[in-house]
């Protein structure tokens, strides 16, 4: 059942604000995707002011969202104008409304753009509203960012999973570091407080196990990560999701060659340091203190043979339980906090230091 809206009172409704700078395009013009979400930052504006915004529709276990658009362009907007946003609400009824937002330039009038929406109230299918933050819609907002709202059913089709949380946002595929450039970035670190320390990554496939070792390095302060180039899981919406933003902060590089790669992070006087199920060595009697680079193996199979006769030394992790092995991105959480618990450590006594 659709709840009665209330009454839309005013039923016309209008603000000013400023042309802002990030507003324009390269043209120095207002564009039509601008028009649009400035038609629904009024138009949410307008529902709060009549009573029939944000909390009245999460209290009813749904919301109106955008069933179809309109936009007449009679012309732009430049850095400098005064705006006046007029919404006009020419239809409630029932699960319908209807509203005209006409865009003008103050104080003359001038008409630059009209925006017609038909709108429509959406219950959840589970019957919870969704809670998007008012900060997040505002950040986007302030950044230029356009905003859709749509309905629950299009966030699932579009999202592929009905498990989200109710936003979702188109962005550039996340571009990979030049491995030269991040190799010189690490050798010129080597010798500073803290030490420089990377992970190199061989073979790993899944895209879940290489999204959440990038979460955990980009945590723990690694400078950047290495992965092969083949056999291998690549930068996807999976790894950016699984991550959880650790793709936008952390440098990745790709290499075609892990042996090259460890004789150029050896003469660059880091310590590479491979993971090994029967090596000697315990990974917290390493001294991560110093300029690192942790090698992970791919599931199932580990370390390439040549991989990890490069390396200068195998650690393990101890088990004592019945499994033989710990999943690739759990052991790198372990071993990147061994690290990171070393070298805080120092860091707060400078005259302690890990066992040799």
């Amino acid at each position: 059942m659709v709840p009665d809206p209330p009454r839309a009172d005013p039923l016309e409704f209008t603000l000013r604000w400023p042309v802002r700078g990030y507003e324009l395009d390269s043209r120095g013009h207002v564009n039509n995707a601008v028009y649009l979400s400035w038609a629904e930052e009024l138009a949410t504006a307008h529902a709060e002011a009549a009573g029939y915004g944000r909390e009245w529709s999460e209290r009813r276990g749904g919301g109106w969202v955008i069933r179809r658009t309109e936009i007449t362009y009679h012309q732009p907007a430049v850095y400098g104008d005064e705006i006046e946003l007029t919404v006009t609400v020419e239809l409630v009824r029932g699960a319908r409304g209807v509203r005209r937002t006409t865009i003008r330039r103050a104080p003359n009038g001038e008409l630059l753009a009209e925006v017609l929406t038909e709108w429509v109230w959406v219950r959840l299918s589970d019957g919870r509203p969704t809670q998007v933050p008012r900060e997040l819609i505002e950040l986007a907002r302030n950044c230029g960012v356009p905003i859709k709202f749509a309905a629950r059913a299009t966030l699932d089709r579009e999202a592929g999973s009905t498990h989200h949380q109710g936003v979702l946002a188109r962005i550039a595929a996340p571009a990979y570091t030049d491995a030269d450039e991040l190799l010189d970035a690490v050798g010129a670190a080597v010798g500073s407080e803290p030490e420089p320390l990377v992970v190199v990554l061989d073979g790993i496939e899944d895209p879940r196990n290489l999204g959440a070792i990038l979460r955990t390095a980009e945590c723990a302060g690694a400078n950047g990560v290495f992965i092969p180039e083949r056999r291998a899981a690549g930068l996807n919406e999976t790894v950016a999701k699984t991550s959880a933003g650790a793709v936008e902060y952390l440098p990745i590089a790709r290499v075609t060659n892990l042996s090259v790669l460890i004789r150029q992070l050896k003469e660059r006087n880091l310590w590479v340091v491979g993971t090994a199920a029967d090596a000697k060595l315990d990974y917290y009697d390493w001294d991560w203190t110093r300029a690192s680079a942790i090698v992970l193996g791919g599931e199932g199979t580990g370390l390439h043979r040549l991989v990890s006769e490069h390396c200068d030394a195998l650690v393990r992790i101890p088990i004592h339980g019945q499994i033989e092995s710990l999943n690739v991105s759990v052991a790198a959480g372990i071993i990147l906090y061994e690290a990171l618990r070393q070298r805080i450590k120092v860091k707060t006594n400078p005259e302690t230091r890990a066992r040799d």
